[in-house]
């Protein structure tokens, strides 16, 4: 059987494609993103199935407090805008978790570190008074009134 000179040249192309197919796809695997990792200005806690996008939590509670509460403790309004206005390590894209994002921190706690047996805020609502808490001690949910009330917060921002 004889080969001709344009099998040949289709061969090398293939060759070609598919080692640059290879090198895009190990150089993707390696800048994966891990869970626990210093990045973005914090510690990631979520990362996505590309290992490209996720979650980033403050190395820290937020600093500061509300008005007539201890060092800390910030009321549901306070927790967000505080959050919304931190510059964190050169970023300021910093949120207040929502409930899911909360227990999915609350699940990676040790990995984050940092964290009191105490109470933290969520961004989500439950009524127009009422917003989602979760508990660091054993972490349970509920939700709980705005007025009136302060607790922990610790700021994340995605990636």
């Amino acid at each position: 059987m004889k080969r001709s000179a344009k099998t040949g040249i289709v061969r090398l192309w293939l060759i070609l494609l598919f080692a640059g197919l290879s090198m895009i796809t190990v150089s993707a695997v390696s800048s994966a993103v891990t869970i626990g990792q210093n990045y973005g200005g914090g510690i990631v806690f979520d990362v996505d199935k590309t290992g490209q996008h996720g979650l980033i939590a403050s190395r820290s509670d937020m600093a500061g407090h509300s008005e007539d509460y201890p060092e800390g403790y910030f009321t549901w309004g306070d927790a967000k805008s505080e959050c919304y206005a931190l510059n964190e390590n050169g970023y300021t894209d910093w949120y207040l978790p929502n409930k899911s994002e909360l227990n999915k921190l609350y699940l990676k706690r040790n990995v984050v570190g940092g964290f009191l047996v105490d109470t933290y805020w969520s961004s989500t609502p439950s009524r127009t008074d009422i917003a989602w808490l979760q508990a660091f001690r054993d972490g349970s949910q509920w939700d709980h009134g705005k007025p009136g009330y302060a607790y922990r917060v610790r700021a994340i921002r995605p990636f």
